[in-house]
């Protein structure tokens, strides 16, 4: 497979700017592999396709407020600066990008909030568009990072122009994230509510949670036509003993195995054990997954609609076939089905 294999007309009013109005009230377009059927229905609809004891794998990721706005020292100029990760906390070092990154070099101060409550220093260019800040802040870490979390914005990807809203604090993040980290959220955690979950719950469904830290890994485009050569950014994931007792018992029992999302996907496929069970696992992963590949957890999978030439879109394709997502994604287009962070969702099984 090429990445050119993976390009397609993607009309731009498709792109959702905005949430529905109840997360479960999202479309969603259920394909099915064995008999290669196309279904319309609505996300809360989903119960409809699992039974008792059947298995969810949730990412509990939790999306810090990762986009700070800063102005740069003598020329006051307005800087946006991306947390990407974490890279010691004693010395309150991160990995960022910057934007306009020309206008930064090594050795510029950053201050950040209406009385420069915070100053960063750059200390390393790492990459073309990268930085390495270091913060200079004398309180606690956990003062420093309740600083970071008052002065941050909630990190809406790039697509969407507008400004953040206050309901973008609450709906860019799953009911169920718990675990801090992540710079965007597993967005086909989005469309489970409340209600939706305990009906689930009711029904006998098991859930397992993982954590995927997303990063921006999962976003950034691939640039070669060959997928093999490929590299993608390594992001933070744990698979606890629970998680994964839930996981191996509905694989012993045959039962439906479902990643919610392709961070969840890509998160147990990275900790598959020789006999093709899942381990535990606490480490980085860079796993890509594109076609063909052989998944050895779930056996079915929701996700959002994706943007062409993506690694999320590979992913899928992957799962339910090229040919058959193609098929899928025309008919996503024709139907003026929402794609993106806050758009539809898809159920393959």
């Amino acid at each position: 497979m090429k990445l050119s294999h993976f390009g397609f007309d993607l009309p731009e009013e498709l792109l959702a700017e905005h949430p529905v109005e109840n997360r479960d009230e999202s479309r969603l377009m259920v394909l099915n592999r064995k008999d290669q059927s196309i279904e319309h229905k609505q996300f809360k609809d989903i119960i409809d396709y699992f039974d008792e004891d059947d298995v969810m794998i949730l990412n509990n990721t939790k999306v810090f407020p990762a986009r700070l706005f800063g102005n740069k020292e003598k020329t006051g100029a307005r800087i946006e600066v991306f947390l990407l990760r974490e890279l010691n906390q004693d010395q309150r070092l991160w990995d960022v990008l910057v934007d306009p990154a020309r206008k930064i070099r090594i050795g510029n101060k950053l201050y950040f909030g209406e009385d420069e409550l915070l100053v960063a220093e750059v200390i390393d260019n790492t990459t073309s568009r990268g930085r390495t800040l270091r913060f200079l802040y004398d309180g606690s870490y956990d003062e420093f990072r309740r600083k970071l979390t008052e002065l941050g914005q909630t990190p809406l990807p790039k697509y969407i122009k507008r400004e953040v809203e206050p309901e973008d604090e609450e709906r860019y993040q799953t009911i169920f994230a718990k675990n801090e980290g992540a710079v965007a959220a597993p967005t086909a955690g989005l469309h489970f509510s409340k209600h939706l979950l305990k009906r689930l719950e009711i029904k006998g469904i098991n859930f397992a949670e993982v954590t995927l830290h997303v990063g921006l890994g999962t976003f950034n485009p691939v640039e070669v036509e060959d997928l093999s050569k490929h590299k993608m950014d390594s992001e933070e994931a744990i698979i606890n003993a629970q998680a994964v007792n839930i996981i191996n018992e509905g694989l012993r029992s045959k039962r439906r195995i479902c990643a919610v999302g392709t961070t969840a996907m890509r998160a147990v496929e990275s900790a598959v054990s020789s006999s093709g069970t899942l381990n535990e696992f606490d480490g980085w992963t860079n796993k890509f997954i594109f076609p063909p590949y052989e998944f050895s957890i779930a056996n079915s999978m929701i996700t959002n609609f994706h943007t062409p030439k993506s690694t999320l879109l590979m992913m899928v394709s992957a799962f339910a076939g090229h040919e058959f997502i193609k098929k899928a994604y025309d008919e996503a287009v024709k139907e003026k089905y929402r794609f993106y962070t806050y758009g539809d969702a898809m159920l393959v099984i």
